[in-house]
């Protein structure tokens, strides 16, 4: 019975436009495309955790989805259950569902994540959340080439400081965050819009970068396999 309760239980805030509804139970995540990636945090309840730092970036959780995410050391297309999006031609396309076992619509979800907008536009995402005893986010002067291996769950580099945030059990997160030492806790979440008045696109030179790529001021993107071109024709 207590897990019925939970899984029925919601929690959303309403900004207008953006919605986020989250379910516990299910420890999952739907939210309007253009809903701002600290929002979620403040809406999350205690204990679960998105497959984002808690940073904003421009674009909210659409863009960030488009962009294949931000910052993770793990697999980010399997976090993402189900976007709702606009193809190319106009057409409204619902990929995956809310629950974790609902794999409807599947093989269009998976593309859709990092296709940096080949295939159209967001509007609605379902996230996996994670559960979590402790977090921590901790920065230091140094760069991403020269972090020792580590188990971070997100780690990035801005303007020369190197960023590692973990949750989890306090000793996994402690041993996760040892790889940077000297560094200090994070206790604001970061604002990193400002470095991209123009959009987040991909590019070498840029004040930030992740794992994947240099993220620049602008709308550059990686080039997309032909193959995304034929299927975006198809939807």
């Amino acid at each position: 019975m207590e897990k019925d309760r939970n899984a029925d239980a919601r929690a959303s805030i309403d900004h207008q436009p953006s919605t986020i509804n989250i379910s516990p139970g299910d420890q999952t995540l739907t939210a309007s495309a253009d809903t701002p990636l600290l929002d979620v945090y403040a809406a999350l309840p205690p204990g679960l955790y998105p497959p984002f730092p808690p940073v904003e970036l421009p674009g909210g959780v659409g863009g960030l989805v488009s962009r294949g995410g931000f910052g993770q050391n793990f697999f980010f297309g399997a976090e993402v259950l189900g976007v709702t999006f606009r193809a190319p031609s106009g057409r409204i396309v619902k990929a995956g569902g809310r629950t974790v076992k609902n794999v409807q619509g599947y093989d269009l979800t998976r593309p859709f994540v990092g296709s940096f907008g080949a295939l159209g536009q967001a509007l609605e995402v379902t996230l996996r959340l994670r559960p979590g005893l402790s977090m921590r986010h901790v920065a230091a002067p140094g760069t991403l080439a020269g972090l020792p291996p580590t188990s971070a769950r997100f780690m990035w580099e801005e303007s020369g400081t190197v960023h590692l945030m973990h949750f989890g059990h306090a000793a996994e997160v402690e041993r996760a965050l040892g790889a940077l030492p000297g560094a200090v806790d994070v206790t604001e979440h970061p604002d990193l819009t400002a470095h991209f008045p123009d959009g987040m696109g991909v590019g070498a030179g840029g004040p930030v970068r992740d794992l994947r790529f240099g993220w620049v001021n602008g709308g550059a993107r990686p080039e997309v396999p032909a193959l995304f071109g034929k299927l975006a024709a198809r939807l």
